[in-house]
């Protein structure tokens, strides 16, 4: 069983709030959710908590699949979100995360949150680094 496979199975948090994700090749991330009514915050918009755990999702795997292969996973040091729009009841949302540097422990992570049955609409971006070290001291 992979990095990858061990933090789908292990990754409750994500399966709580409906996330998934593909890895499209290594350091590129495409990670999904749809807006259901548990996660609104209004009667029509969904919490910035949900856009924020989905990008940090797609940071975080955008990492991990950079460096799995290296037996590493990645932690969060930092990530900053800007919101440009609202996302709303059924809207299916797809964080791209992308490694824009790889360094030994430390690497940078873009992401566009795009709304898929809006045009594409990006409705949110972020930019985070993150630290990646040795898997077994994540329990791995």
């Amino acid at each position: 069983m992979t990095l990858i496979d061990q933090y789908i199975a292990s990754n409750k948090f994500g399966q709580l709030i409906g996330m998934e994700f593909k890895i499209v090749e290594p350091g590129l991330v495409h990670y999904s959710v749809k807006v259901n009514e548990t996660h609104l915050a209004t009667p029509f918009a969904a919490h910035g908590g949900l856009i924020a755990a989905l990008v940090d999702g797609a940071l975080g795997v955008a990492g991990l699949s950079a460096v799995y292969e290296q037996n590493k996973v990645v932690s969060t040091i930092e990530h900053k979100l800007n919101y440009l729009s609202a996302a709303f009841l059924n809207d299916q949302l797809i964080a791209i995360g992308k490694v824009e540097q790889k360094g030994n422990r430390i690497l940078v992570i873009s992401c566009d949150v795009i709304c898929e049955n809006r045009e594409n609409k990006i409705i949110a971006k972020a930019l985070g680094t993150f630290n990646a070290y040795d898997a077994a001291k994540a329990g791995y």
